[in-house]
């Protein structure tokens, strides 16, 4: 739809611009405006390619300034993510069997613990509360937009619960697949 749109944009802006010549010579003979024409058709091109250049450039500037705010806009929001391997899982549906695999990042306010002496992440006990959650959801509410929205509060509300420590804010899936 954005191709077509500034497709679009760039026609209706070169079909605006004064290129023809046959307007001001109607009551001309067929052959002054052939020779009219002809004198002005490399001017016309010439005007119509640096238009189309300067378009693209200034769409491109724009998707590329666009593309950048929403990165920084993703990253401002936490201070790391803390990946964790896919999870694979039975839903809990009674009348059909549905298998979920989701891949699960987390957004932590800080950077969890590197240093010798403090502990590791608790990768156990966080696996551990994303599965609980995730193997109580029915099939019908992770299909909708909604259920998804309503799964990623309820693993923030428990895994903060249950790991205070790490400051989880957000939680991002990278990979989310129901199989019937």
């Amino acid at each position: 739809m954005a191709r077509f749109a500034a497709y679009f944009r760039i026609h209706l802006l070169i079909s605006l611009l004064p290129f023809s010549s046959l307007d001001r010579t109607r009551n001309c003979s067929l052959h002054h405006v052939v020779s009219a024409n002809s004198k002005k058709a490399g001017t016309s091109l010439t005007r119509k390619v640096v238009v189309f250049l300067v378009i693209s450039a200034v769409g491109a500037a724009v998707f590329w300034l666009w593309r950048g705010r929403e990165t920084a806009t993703a990253s401002a929001h936490s201070g790391s993510v803390l990946h964790l391997e896919t999870f694979v899982l039975n839903l809990n549906d009674a009348d059909q069997r549905a298998y979920l695999r989701v891949g699960v990042d987390l957004g932590l306010s800080r950077s969890p613990n590197r240093s010798e002496s403090e502990a590791p992440p608790p990768i156990a006990l966080l696996r551990d509360t994303v599965l609980t959650v995730l193997a109580s959801e029915k099939t019908a509410d992770l299909l909708q937009d909604e259920g998804k929205r309503k799964l990623k509060e309820s693993l923030v509300r428990a895994l903060r619960d249950r790991a205070p420590e790490l400051g989880i804010e957000e939680v991002y899936f990278t990979e989310f697949l129901i199989q019937r």
